[in-house]
């Protein structure tokens, strides 16, 4: 967020458009717009919104200046809204966001609802599946008690057994809606290594798992054991969907790519954030079923004719949970599932 005076100076600059814009606000502070603003065009836009009353609030794309320790000064396109103030020394104010940010906003907003639907659906369906499960299982239990012959009993031992395999996966979907996160310092290498080996180990052949990772990256708060479960979900139905069909590319082995990077300055949940750790899951399988690309992270959606639907919704609540997103990307080439989590407190205000 930029205040700009009536001189067409920064007058105010708080700790987010330092970072962006790579300089202090005591650097900031006095210098003209037209100085950071990187073409003429975007100055005229940007001065038209205070001249024109009618317009309060406008948004636009513009280049802006950008200060790097290595590199010097560059350009960078940020999404800007700038709105007109009243108050006494003011002309506007221009807030710089990410480019589509906006846009991610709302993708944002959209899984945090899609979350509490989902965590709402599961604790009814557990609620509705679990009492009348119970009944059947001990009504098959005394009627096993009172048959007279070991063949009829077959058939009330796969009741009791089928009522088990339903009890099992109820609490199963439960599970992460009711425990909270028991947070410690996580390295995302060593839960990446451990669903490494997890998955080479049950899946021995016909499957490659490479790594691109990157060293420097800080340990973030989290759940380990829920952090392992999230990445394991999504690996494994990597795995799964390679090794049903064959892999992108005329005999291009099945391969799972596990990365790790550092993002900067970047707003998750309106928060944002000096650092985040960017967990980037890739596969050269064929893709997610375009019938279901926009349901994947709703319960009971699959596309493994064999699976419950439930990795992926329970991939999502965890990441949320821990202040990040999830985000897909597929195609006829693979698929790439990328978490972004947070690293340390929010800076300053909600952005």
């Amino acid at each position: 967020m930029l205040l700009i005076d009536n001189h067409g100076c920064v007058c105010h600059a708080n700790l987010v458009a330092e970072g962006m814009l790579g300089q202090s606000s005591q650097q900031l502070i006095g210098q003209p717009v037209v100085d950071l603003l990187a073409s003429p065009e975007d100055l005229d836009t940007l001065w038209s919104a205070a001249s024109e009353g009618s317009v309060v609030v406008r948004r636009l794309q513009a280049r802006w200046y950008v200060s790097g320790a290595t590199e010097g000064r560059s350009e960078r396109l940020f999404d800007t809204a700038v709105m007109v103030l009243e108050e006494p020394g003011l002309s506007v104010s221009v807030e710089l966001r990410e480019p589509d940010a906006f846009q991610r906003i709302g993708r944002e907003e959209r899984q945090t609802a899609l979350m509490q639907m989902n965590q709402s659906l599961l604790r009814n369906l557990g609620h509705e599946v679990k009492n009348p499960l119970g009944g059947i299982r001990g009504a098959a239990q005394l009627l096993d008690a009172e048959l007279p012959t070991r063949e009829l009993k077959e058939y009330t031992q796969i009741i009791i057994k089928e009522s088990d395999r339903l009890q099992s996966l109820v609490d199963r979907m439960l599970a992460p809606v009711r425990r909270s996160l028991t947070r410690q310092e996580v390295n995302v290498h060593e839960v990446l290594e451990r669903v490494r080996t997890l998955v080479l180990s049950e899946f021995s052949d016909g499957l490659a798992i490479e790594r691109d990772y990157d060293i420097s990256l800080p340990e973030i708060d989290g759940d380990v054991e829920q952090l392992i479960q999230t990445v394991l979900n999504i690996v494994r139905n990597a795995a799964q969907a390679i090794l049903g069909q064959p892999p992108t590319g005329a005999d291009a082995p099945g391969c799972i790519t596990l990365k790790t990077r550092a993002a900067r300055q970047i707003t998750l949940h309106r928060q944002r954030y000096r650092l985040c750790v960017v967990i980037s899951i890739s596969d050269n399988g064929p893709g997610i079923p375009e019938s279901i690309r926009d349901e994947i992270f709703y319960p009971l959606v699959s596309g493994n004719p064999q699976g419950h639907g439930l990795g992926l919704t329970l991939a999502q609540n965890i990441v949320h949970q821990h202040g990040g997103i999830i985000e897909c990307q597929t195609g006829l080439h693979g698929t790439t599932f990328e978490i972004c989590l947070p690293v340390g407190e929010p800076q300053g205000r909600r952005a």
